[in-house]
């Protein structure tokens, strides 16, 4: 019995968590382009792929880590201990993956600024 409760968890678990990291990574890495383009002086090429990059590492991260979290223990064998298991995995889940897109965006917003930094430097040797 606890095993079919158990098999139920990652049945729901799983397509939560990947529809979650699809998610947030096609937000992320849609809206990245534009900064991207900045940070590589509109050279499309370059961001694109550098963006793709991204994209491939974000996924292959935050999929990993929610296979990685994936056990589950329901101890007494009911629904309620499931559905507190299953709010522990997604909650846990979902936070982590706020911090890595917080994270990103720092990246984004540090390069954006080394870039700016370059250009300014750049106008003040040519003048």
């Amino acid at each position: 019995m606890e095993t079919s409760k158990i098999l139920i968890g990652y049945a729901i678990y799983l397509p939560i968590a990947i529809f979650l990291t699809f998610y947030v990574s096609k937000t992320l890495f849609k809206n990245s382009k534009i900064y991207m383009l900045d940070i590589f002086k509109g050279r499309e090429e370059i961001a694109l792929a550098t963006n793709k990059l991204f994209e491939t590492g974000f996924y292959l991260l935050n999929l990993g880590f929610a296979l990685r979290i994936l056990e589950m223990n329901v101890y007494n064998n009911s629904y309620q201990s499931l559905i507190e298991e299953l709010s522990y995995k997604i909650g846990g889940f979902s936070i982590y993956l706020g911090i890595m897109l917080f994270l990103n965006l720092y990246l984004f917003f540090r390069g954006k600024r080394k870039a700016s930094e370059s250009q300014i430097k750049k106008e003040i040797i040519t003048n």
